[in-house]
């Protein structure tokens, strides 16, 4: 096993791309090119991080360990957020996929109502390398069975657990889109309703969920409102191939505490 911190150091170099931010809805608000540089000092006892956007340096800071809201997998990926959820405040966490030369990095925002406000999607490639951006995410490319392993490892970095995973998505008579996902022995099916790029899980309507797609094979699925005293996650989508995807979901538990963080990788079958 890698160290959080070996994990960390996967990400260095410079990271040529773009935030873009959303609405809840989808609507593109604005594009801002950015440059992200991760140098490693002191024989990368040090970790030094700089982010221009529209060519001024906007960010720079320092590390000489991670942890707290921040968890690694061996491949670099990783997320960072709030450890716990509280009434009156925002709410929000990032989900980053590391894949060759290029990373794809996604921040969901919940506004002081608990209501989801805002999203950025982040897309990176190492510099000097060529980039080959996927089309934006269609209902076309997730339909079909996809079969996969499961990563989920936690913050006291007890040992990872690994399981294998289906997920299949598939449209009725009317049109709805029914989903059946199954980890370990547990299997969960839900249906959804489809508005252009999003995919409303509506059966609840005190728990609707929302799936948006995205550019570059993105996806965002987040609930519209974050409940108190309800287990919750936030997850990210990446569509890196045809018939390749990762998916990264946060977890908190019914107190607000943020409890595992799990990767999964799958392929269309």
């Amino acid at each position: 096993m890698k160290s959080q911190w070996e994990c960390f150091l996967q990400n260095l170099g410079v990271w040529e791309g773009s935030f873009t931010n959303f609405s809840p809805e989808g609507t593109l608000l604005n594009d801002t090119p950015s440059r992200l540089s991760l140098e490693g000092l002191n024989n990368n006892q040090i970790v030094r991080l700089t982010l221009s956007r529209s060519g001024q340096d906007d960010l720079i800071r320092e590390y000489s360990s991670v942890g707290g809201g921040l968890l690694f997998f061996e491949n670099g990926s990783f997320s960072e957020g709030l450890i716990q959820l509280g009434p009156f405040s925002e709410f929000g966490a990032e989900l980053a996929f590391v894949h060759e030369n290029r990373r794809l990095r996604l921040v969901q925002v919940f506004d002081k109502t608990s209501q989801l406000s805002r999203l950025v999607l982040i897309r990176e490639h190492l510099a000097g390398t060529t980039v080959a951006e996927r089309p934006p995410l269609q209902i076309n490319d997730l339909l079909g069975e996809w079969q996969g392993k499961a990563v989920t490892i936690y913050r006291d970095l007890r040992s990872p657990d690994i399981y294998s995973t289906t997920l299949k998505i598939q449209l009725d008579d009317t049109g709805r889109l029914i989903q059946s996902t199954s980890f370990g022995e547990r299997t969960i099916t839900s249906t959804a309703t489809i508005k252009g790029s999003i995919i409303l899980f509506d059966q609840d309507p005190q728990k609707q969920v929302q799936v948006l797609l995205l550019p570059d094979g993105a996806s965002a699925t987040s609930p519209l409102k974050v409940q108190l005293r309800q287990p919750l996650f936030l997850e990210a989508g990446w569509l890196i191939q045809p018939n390749l995807r990762q998916r990264m979901i946060r977890s908190y538990n019914d107190k607000g505490e943020w409890v595992n963080l799990t990767l999964v990788t799958e392929e269309k079958v």
